[in-house]
């Protein structure tokens, strides 16, 4: 947990806008996708720069898949290229790197390449990551609940003595997000004010902040400015100061 209580221990981002900002160039929205992968090197820098230990970044949703095949296959060519051409340098960074959704709709090729990026980029026994960057893949919030849900009722089916005596912290650790601390500020750019089914259990009392800047026109003044609203905000938690 970060000691100081103005930068905000995990910030997630929703990546808005990549298709608009490619279409506003007349070019197709892969391009825009392409785009925003700088938006991403950007983030991760402010980010470790300024003291957050955890960014994630939600850039494929379960509702994604409806989108156009020649679509879908292009983000997940450029996943797999991404994390060809990044890895290295988060490693070399001490950046912690993890993927996290219904990894099961993805391809063979694109399971191992994250299994084999998780495992280069994790840290040294006993070392801390510089930062943890968390991809959030194939993901949906409702999915993540239901899959916890049906864990948990696996596990107690035996039991529901005991099942009646669980607890929030409890149902917690079926989450794909288990041992990651909740977002504390969720960022969305394309100046969009939706959740958009991400993270609805762990974003229970974040901060939100939307930006009108699209994706690919996010950088690290974005990133800092937010972080100084942030700084702003006053979290009660629902109880009084």
């Amino acid at each position: 947990m970060n000691s100081n209580s103005n930068i905000p221990t995990h910030v997630s981002i929703i990546m808005d806008g990549n298709g608009r900002w490619a279409k506003q160039k007349g070019k197709e929205r892969i391009y825009g996708h392409a785009a925003g992968v700088e938006s991403v090197r950007a983030c991760v820098e402010a980010a470790a720069e300024s003291g957050v230990e955890y960014l994630s970044l939600f850039a494929f949703s379960e509702e994604n898949w409806g989108r156009p095949d020649s679509e879908v296959s292009g983000l997940m060519s450029l996943m797999m290229q991404t994390i060809q051409n990044e890895i290295p340098s988060l490693k070399e960074k001490g950046v912690k790197f993890k993927v996290l959704g219904n990894l099961e709709r993805l391809s063979p090729e694109l399971r191992s390449a994250i299994s084999k990026a998780e495992a280069d980029t994790e840290p040294a026994e006993g070392m801390a990551p510089l930062l943890t960057l968390i991809i959030f893949l194939s993901y949906s919030g409702k999915w993540d609940i239901l899959q916890a849900a049906k864990k948990m009722a696996l596990e107690y089916s035996g039991n529901l003595q005991k099942m009646e005596s669980l607890g929030v912290d409890d149902f917690d650790r079926f989450l794909v997000t288990h041992g990651i601390p909740d977002p504390d500020l969720v960022i969305r750019t394309s100046g969009e004010k939706r959740i958009s089914n991400y993270l609805l259990w762990q974003s229970a009392y974040s901060e939100f902040y939307s930006v009108d800047a699209l994706w690919p026109d996010f950088g690290k003044e974005n990133f800092r400015l937010a972080l100084e609203e942030y700084g702003k905000r006053d979290r009660r938690y629902g109880k009084v100061k």
